[in-house]
């Protein structure tokens, strides 16, 4: 639109403010408020009249009726191009770095930086020559960015049409605003390519063939996600779990192992303190995959409980816009959202200044679609030149008390594919990941033999059902059978599916290993009869076995000392064995 629309405030509500206008409004477009020399940034919500009604990504304190508002047309949308990876920003993309070296480490309200710089240069690459047809999310070539191939593609909103490419630039340095491809459509209208384009946050890209289901297995190397309740690529789950459960330690040990190309991590209204520790350590942390710093392949975006609260959701639709737009080079991405009960919170607290109907606990009644939007642009997808990638979303919840009843949990439970519900009671007992195997799903195939799998969750329960009787009647009331099926239950959570992250060996565990211990452990232990004719000779030997099993959880995987601890394992598990035997000889 090219005249300028502009509006007068009519009404402030914290961080809602009401603007009358004479112009066209647009739902979703961004505008901004002129306050003094400051220019805050705001989202349309809700268009009644000739009344816009929107969320201000600042603080409203000292806005006053009858202050301009800029409307501008353009819905809110991130830059897309190479500079993204190892760079931490804000819910609205500003690159926080930059912005503390020009305005301190105390954000100014309504300031904005590019989150790209235009004046930067990159090595491009073409992979396309004149005459070629292309379609929107075809690569018109690549630059190099840390560790990847960053493909330069035709812009997303061209994907229903064929274009065929007029010039191409030749191998060369250029900034995000030099072309460096101009295209024809059927039509005869020209479009430029730039490394850079916008897309509209709140809008799936959708340039791909077709979308598949989530079938492979994504490897994190936490022996209880991967072995029990595994996730796929192009999955998703979630993390609900009560305050210091280990949520946000349990994601950045996946964010580090997990076996994926990118890693975005959005972290929604999280206390400031945990923040922190993720933008200290990130950068210093080498990737395993790599050797190089874990930042580098990393994107943070960075939005605490002390910044203003609407940026909130677009934190969450920032992220993911950005996971779906490397998806479309054929990487495999994980999104980590932590936590979206802020987000929900979020929607909450402006349902009520919009004074909309209220559903359960006041969330608005649009709760579930909304998550349920987020989730479902997860996925597995076949691009158009035939290569494949994949954007898998976990996320943590933050449920008062502990209650996995509660209106966000619920509404998640209803879209993912896997819940890993955390137990105070794990965490207490100092069982990492406190994941409760009882309690936990998914819907999704594991790398171990299935077959395994479900007997070692039937041990886990029985294993329970008897440490519940034994709360009633006591050890003596329970029989001795009973009573090495609860310490095998036990046995079997100690030593496979704990983990130490404070060993380099036990902390992150490969998919072989996980296959060859899983395997032991049901043919050699869980479903082995073994010779222990007293409850207190019983206890004795699952102690020894638990040390002997710790030991070797620290072992490298496949060297002498793997093989020797083994042995020697093998051999106290067959010295019960033989008298066994010799009983039923």
């Amino acid at each position: 639109m090219t005249e300028k629309r502009t509006g007068r405030i009519v009404r402030v509500n914290g961080n809602m403010v009401v603007a009358e206008t004479g112009s066209t409004i647009i739902q979703n477009e961004v505008a901004y408020i002129a306050h003094g020399a400051e220019h805050l940034k705001a989202e349309v919500i809700r268009v009644r009249g000739n009344r816009a009604e929107m969320q201000v990504f600042e603080s409203t304190t000292g806005i006053n009726i009858g202050e301009e508002v800029d409307f501008t047309g353009e819905l809110l949308s991130v830059e897309l191009g190479p500079g993204l990876l190892g760079q931490i920003f804000d819910g609205l993309q500003n690159p926080l770095p930059h912005l503390a070296e020009k305005y301190g480490f105390f954000l100014k309200r309504g300031a904005y930086t590019e989150a790209l710089p235009d004046e930067t240069t990159w090595d491009f690459t073409p992979l396309v020559k004149k005459g070629d047809i292309l379609r929107g999310g075809s690569r018109v070539g690549f630059v190099p960015e840390k560790i990847f191939k960053h493909y330069i593609m035709v812009p997303f909103q061209l994907a229903a049409s064929d274009l065929e490419v007029v010039s191409v630039a030749p191998g060369g340095r250029y900034d995000l605003k030099t072309a460096v491809a101009e295209l024809k459509d059927r039509n005869g209208k020209s479009h430029s390519v730039y490394m850079q384009q916008l897309w509209p946050v709140k809008i799936p890209i959708k340039a791909y063939a077709e979308k598949l289901m989530p079938s492979t297995p994504l490897v994190t190397r936490m022996r209880l996600i991967d072995s029990l309740f595994p996730v796929a690529l192009g999955g998703t789950y979630c993390i609900p779990g009560p305050f210091g459960a280990g949520k946000t330690v349990l994601q950045q040990l996946t964010s580090r192992y997990a076996e994926v190309d990118i890693v975005i991590v959005a972290a929604c209204g999280e206390r400031a303190g945990e923040v922190v520790e993720t933008l200290k350590t990130f950068p210093t942390i080498n990737d395993p995959r790599t050797g190089r710093p874990l930042i580098d392949r990393t994107v943070i975006i960075c939005n605490t409980s002390s910044m203003p609260v609407a940026a909130r959701e677009a934190s969450v639709y920032t992220a993911v816009t950005i996971a779906e737009y490397y998806r479309q080079m054929g990487l495999n991405v994980l999104l980590l959202a932590d936590s979206t009960s802020r987000w929900a919170q979020a929607m909450r607290e402006m349902s009520g200044r919009l004074e909309e109907i209220p559903g359960e606990e006041a969330f608005p009644a649009y709760l579930e679609s909304r998550i349920a939007s987020f989730y479902e642009r997860a996925g597995v997808v076949n691009l158009n030149d035939g290569t494949r990638g994949s954007v898998t979303i976990g996320g943590t919840i933050s449920p008062a008390g502990g209650n996995f009843e509660e209106p966000v949990t619920q509404a998640t439970l209803k879209v993912v594919g896997a819940f890993h519900g955390l137990s105070r009671e794990r965490s207490d007992a100092r069982r990492y990941p406190a994941i409760d195997p009882l309690l936990s799903w998914s819907k999704y195939k594991s790398f171990i033999d299935e077959k395994e799998v479900s007997y070692a969750h039937r041990m886990l329960r029985k294993s329970n059902d008897v440490m519940q009787m034994m709360k009633v009647i006591g050890e003596e009331g329970t029989s001795v059978a009973d009573y090495i099926d609860y310490l095998k239950g036990e046995f079997f959570d100690f030593s496979y599916l704990q983990q130490n992250a404070f060993d380099e060996v036990d902390e992150a565990t490969p998919a072989d290993r996980q296959k060859y211990i899983f395997s032991f452990l049901y043919s050699d232990v869980l479903k082995r009869e073994l010779d222990l004719p007293s409850k207190e000779e019983a206890l004795h030997f699952f102690q020894k076995l638990r040390q002997l099993f710790k030991g070797w959880n620290s072992v490298p995987w496949k060297t002498p000392g793997f093989e020797k601890a083994e042995k020697e394992i093998r051999l106290v598990l067959d010295e019960k064995a033989h008298k066994k035997e010799e009983i039923s000889a």
